[in-house]
């Protein structure tokens, strides 16, 4: 048996505080973590915390309650790429070189477009800030033939993401396959082994959190898989089955509550980690509701909203946002402070501490996120092209929209009329007042017509044409 003198347990006891208090001093001094969590056409009335009464999400709902919860947080478009490259570069979709899923280069020929080299992403400033950076999912802003556009070579340490190829010709990529960092590593996902490829992805995530450094913040970004309607099967069949609804609607319910299983459980392996505290957590969706395979309007997708996915109404771009941050965002508190993903790069930089990247037209909420004001948007703009692929066009599929405080203008074709809606007192956007409001309706053409720049492949005012069913998409070969 050990003994020890009262002078000699004296001295461990206080080493032992000298311990506890460095260790103490490390975790206050290292920047705050960082844990962006973005769903795939998940609209906004699809969550319990948004109104939803059917689907269930008891793990976002209670996250809501913890913390901040917007009612009016817009995505940056009406599509998942062109509204993650306003996510990615805090640049606003009419001033993007995204603006639609892909680009038109010649009248058959429609080309997935790549973020430029220039333009800096979220990963590249944070992993310059000394952040340990992780992305996990969908990318969708890269050339498919190009490994250098891919995440892991865009700012990003740590990068799994499928890869979708087959559509645009070059290599047929598999969407089993989630490539790891390049083509260093690959691994199938097998849905016969997990719940959904969002139960798959949550496991490659805890592995690169296991390997982090402890001393180190880091930046994860997990891009997730659901409710895509591209995830037509999912392992968990238990799920909803007792429900007397059409088969693809149980599916789609399944997919939701799966997610939110899966945030769960990250925010359980935060706690465990020791890293749960000093966390900024965010939670959105990368455009609204979708409508293929199943029926957007059977559980109320986009709640009151008009529209869905590629759509500018509200029910298109108007998306949920919850943030969470220990003992820096009150709990329970709702904010209709309006904001955009633009917004987000800059929020980010705040909560660095570094310089906020030239590129960017968004602004810091980080004041709301703390309670704090913040000066409000003159206005915000979006400008979106529809592809080719499968449609007939005769406006271009060309769509725009803008908000200046509660006055929201909409435009489908450059030759057709401006609409005007009051969102304070018609949210649903069913009132037009164009022509009781000229002068407003007028400012939102200025929106249109000059708060904007050119890209290739993005023309103003679309692309007019019909489909042809010989059309195929080609992958960018430059």
């Amino acid at each position: 048996m050990i003994h020890f003198s009262k002078f000699s347990l004296f001295i461990i006891v206080g080493l032992l505080f000298l311990g506890c208090s460095k260790n103490k001093k490390i975790n206050k001094d290292k920047k705050p973590n960082i844990l962006f969590l973005l769903a795939d056409d998940l609209g906004y009335g699809e969550l319990g915390c948004y109104g939803q009464e059917i689907i269930q999400t008891p793990e976002l709902d209670k996250l809501a309650k913890q913390g901040l919860r917007f009612t009016d947080f817009y995505a940056g478009n009406a599509v998942c790429s062109p509204s993650r490259a306003v996510l990615m570069t805090g640049k606003s979709s009419s001033f993007n070189t995204i603006r639609g899923n892909s680009g038109s280069f010649s009248d058959d020929q429609w080309i997935r477009v790549a973020l430029k080299k220039d333009e800096m992403t979220i990963g590249e400033m944070l992993k310059q800030a000394g952040y340990q950076t992780g992305f996990i999912g969908k990318w969708h802003l890269d050339n498919p033939n190009d490994i250098s556009t891919w995440a892991y070579n865009r700012g990003f340490d740590y990068a799994v993401q499928e890869q979708w190829g087959s559509r645009f010709g070059g290599t047929q990529y598999d969407e089993q396959l989630h490539w790891i960092n390049g083509k260093q590593d690959s691994v199938y996902y097998h849905m016969d082994e997990w719940e959904c490829k969002d139960d798959f992805r949550t496991n490659l995530a805890f592995g690169y959190l296991d390997k982090i450094e402890k001393d180190k913040p880091f930046f994860l970004f997990m891009s997730y898989r659901a409710p895509h309607g591209h995830e037509r099967e999912i392992g968990n069949q238990e799920l909803y089955k007792d429900q007397d609804w059409p088969a693809k609607e149980r599916l789609h319910a399944a997919k939701i509550t799966l997610l939110d299983k899966q945030i769960g459980r990250m925010l359980k392996k935060l706690e465990e980690m020791g890293e749960l505290e000093n966390t900024l957590i965010l939670f959105t969706s990368d455009n609204g509701p979708h409508h293929e395979g199943h029926d957007h309007e059977f559980f109320d997708s986009n709640g009151v909203l008009r529209g869905f996915k590629r759509d500018v109404y509200e029910g298109g771009i108007r998306v949920p946002l919850i943030a969470y941050w220990k003992g820096k965002i009150a709990a329970n508190v709702t904010s209709d402070y309006v904001a955009g993903f633009q917004d987000v790069m800059p929020t980010l930089a705040k909560v660095a501490g570094i310089e906020l990247p030239e590129q960017t037209n968004g602004i810091s909420i980080l004041p709301v996120f703390l309670g704090e004001k913040q000066a409000a948007h003159e206005s915000l703009n979006w400008e979106f092209q529809l592809d080719g692929w499968g449609r007939k066009m005769p406006d271009g599929g060309f769509r725009q929209s803008a908000r200046i405080g509660k006055w929201k203008g909409v435009r489908y074709g450059i030759t057709n009329k401006t609409q005007l809606y009051n969102l304070e007192k018609d949210i649903s956007e069913t009132n037009d007042l164009a022509l009781e409001f000229p002068e407003i309706v007028q400012k939102m053409n200025v929106l249109f017509e000059e708060n904007r720049t050119d890209t290739p492949g993005f023309p103003y005012g679309g692309v007019v044409q019909d489909y042809k069913p010989n059309q195929r998409y080609k992958a960018n070969q430059k």
